[in-house]
């Protein structure tokens, strides 16, 4: 694989930031080329390091590009295939970043681009936004969906994939149609559940908000998700709506039978919901990202008395382990205990929980 080619990026935020300062970093000899819609963003790109040139808007030096990297918002990403069409070079891949595929591929058919485009998807991100919290390693040990048209060469499908294995993804590549049903039920449905989750304990909380003052532990950790943008999501929902219906009313169904059981007092078919639900959740991975968040954070136990948070902070501050959220947990519901700590990557978690452990901490990983 050629090291010196020529990638444009059309937005360059959380996604596009991380995936240009990957490619910057393993092919320093590439070019690399930005549009976006804030100057303050390619300003900082270029300052930076991330990117080689910016320009206000799609112009002919896209027209030198070995790749092109669709990372505005959805909606957006359909609008600049038009201008780019004229610019594309035989040989050059298009792509784009977005959550749902099957929508860019019809507008890309439309204009008969599928000659160049492969979709892809990187299942990672952050709560934050922005370029200036784009990460190098954002992307690495996370899936990364390849989703080629039929009409784009082999050998340019094969570039793709060698380039983000390259960046330490792991692609899988998938049909267009098969992507979108599958981040369905395992990205869209648990948002919109969670919404709804949060939305309903805050319309059958009382006047005193006792379920507000109480959602600790387990509640705010499975609507964490929740605090999701709401525009990102609202994009992804009508872009993806026929398959998240289904994958709706596929759990509406259980979760009728669920009630069915709970209202006949049927302990043993409650029982083998939950054991089966643990057995397959117990199989899953944990050596590579999905598509929501993971949260690495631990939980000790603590003495009620002064300067004791302050303490623990300092342990961890002298040996360089960065703190993302720490506070006390009320709500004792799942463990003994009080202080929940959370970190910005898994070696942090651990190696926190190694110091704290050589401190006498009583340590309660999840």
């Amino acid at each position: 694989m050629k090291t010196d080619f020529t990638v444009g990026f059309i937005g360059l935020g959380l996604i596009g930031g991380s995936i240009a300062k990957a490619i910057k970093y393993y092919y320093p000899q590439a070019t690399l080329l930005a549009v976006s819609r804030s100057q303050c963003t390619t300003d900082y790109a270029l300052s930076e390091g991330i990117i080689d040139e910016a320009y206000r808007e799609v112009n002919n030096a896209f027209s030198r590009c070995d790749y092109i990297f669709l990372c505005a918002p959805v909606e957006a990403n359909a609008s600049y295939l038009k201008t780019l069409a004229p610019l594309l070079k035989e040989g050059c891949t298009l792509t784009d970043v977005g959550s749902t595929k099957t929508d860019i591929h019809r507008h890309v058919e439309e204009l008969g681009l599928t000659r160049f485009f492969i979709g892809g998807h990187p299942m990672a991100g952050s709560e934050k936004t922005g370029i200036e919290n784009s990460k190098r390693h954002l992307i690495e040990n996370a899936y990364y969906i390849v989703t080629p048209t039929a009409d784009v060469p082999q050998e340019q499908v094969d570039a793709y994939v060698q380039l983000v294995t390259s960046l330490k993804a792991i692609p899988l590549v998938l049909d267009d149609h098969e992507h979108d049903f599958v981040t369905a039920a395992i990205s869209h449905l648990p948002h919109i559940i969670a919404s709804s989750l949060v939305n309903l304990v805050h319309d059958e909380d009382s006047p005193r908000e006792i379920m507000r003052t109480v959602a600790a532990g387990g509640f705010k950790d499975i609507t964490r998700i929740a605090s999701s943008s709401p525009e990102m999501w609202e994009q992804i929902c009508i872009t993806n709506a026929e398959n998240i219906v289904k994958v709706l009313d596929d759990y509406i169904e259980r979760l009728h039978d669920i009630r069915v059981e709970l209202a006949q007092h049927n302990g043993s078919a409650i029982n083998r919901m939950f054991a089966d639900s643990r057995t397959y959740r117990n199989s899953f991975s944990d050596l590579s990202s999905g598509p929501l968040k993971k949260v690495y954070m631990l939980y000790c136990d603590l003495l009620d008395e002064t300067g004791g948070i302050a303490t623990l902070a300092t342990i961890l501050a002298t040996r360089g382990i960065s703190l993302r959220n720490i506070g006390i947990v009320h709500n004792r519901e799942f463990e003994d205990a009080v202080l929940r700590v959370e970190f910005y990557d898994e070696e942090s978690q651990k190696k926190a929980a190694e110091l704290l452990r050589r401190y006498r901490y009583t340590i309660y990983e999840r």
